[in-house]
């Protein structure tokens, strides 16, 4: 037998630690034909990127790892769904955004995941300010804002987040992330924050919540 009809999901979480984008996109594709595309997200691609967040908490995998599979699954969803936009104009409005700190990394993990899962998510880019993505959200009227911070300062800075939020006709469910909430796995709640995620399995998980599955 195959390994590809012996176990799908372990043969695509293998092409992408291995950086092979075509065998991704083979799995996938025969993921797709046997069971729907959508389907396909949630049986193969949402279970191996869970997996490999899993193996880099664990320090199996290096962190370059890590963001190339999440890169790669993104990039085949997308190659795979021609009728993505669309799709995703359809589905609740998710937004994600770097408060005031301006590094990428971790956001960039989280937004690659979550569109390779199937979600259509608005980045609002790094350094924004409390006000400015306030303002953003009054505006967009987003189902969940996922905030990231790297340093503690503008972790702390989610309290005047959250106060904002809630003055809103619709607020949103904020979900934290980020070096200080990794530390402190109590922080989100000091500071206002509906959730904590670890990693982009964890924001993957939190979102499906939030939205009661819809997608």
């Amino acid at each position: 037998m195959s390994t590809q009809l012996a176990d799908p999901g372990r043969a695509f979480e293998l092409a992408l630690l291995s950086t092979d984008d075509v065998a991704a996109r083979r799995e996938f594709s025969a993921a797709a034909q046997r069971e729907g595309t959508y389907a396909a997200m949630d049986s193969l691609v949402v279970p191996a990127l869970q997996r490999i967040g899993e193996a880099w908490e664990a320090g199996d995998l290096a962190l370059a790892q890590l963001y190339l599979a999440g890169r790669i699954a993104e990039e085949v969803v997308t190659a795979a769904l021609p009728a993505t936009r669309p799709f995703f104009a359809g589905a609740p409005p998710i937004a994600i955004a770097v408060l005031e700190d301006h590094h990428v990394l971790g956001k960039r993990l989280v937004l690659s995941a979550l569109r390779a899962a199937g979600y259509g998510v608005t980045d609002y880019g790094r350094g924004i300010s409390v006000a400015d993505l306030v303002a953003r959200c009054a505006a967009d009227r987003p189902r969940v804002l996922l905030v990231s911070t790297l340093m503690l300062p503008s972790a702390l800075r989610v309290r005047d987040l959250a106060a904002g939020l809630t003055r809103l006709d619709q607020r949103p469910a904020l979900v934290v992330g980020g070096a200080p909430f990794r530390l402190d796995p109590e922080l989100w709640r000091e500071v206002g924050a509906d959730a904590g995620g670890r990693n982009s399995a964890d924001a993957i998980e939190l979102v499906r919540r939030f939205l009661g599955g819809a997608r």
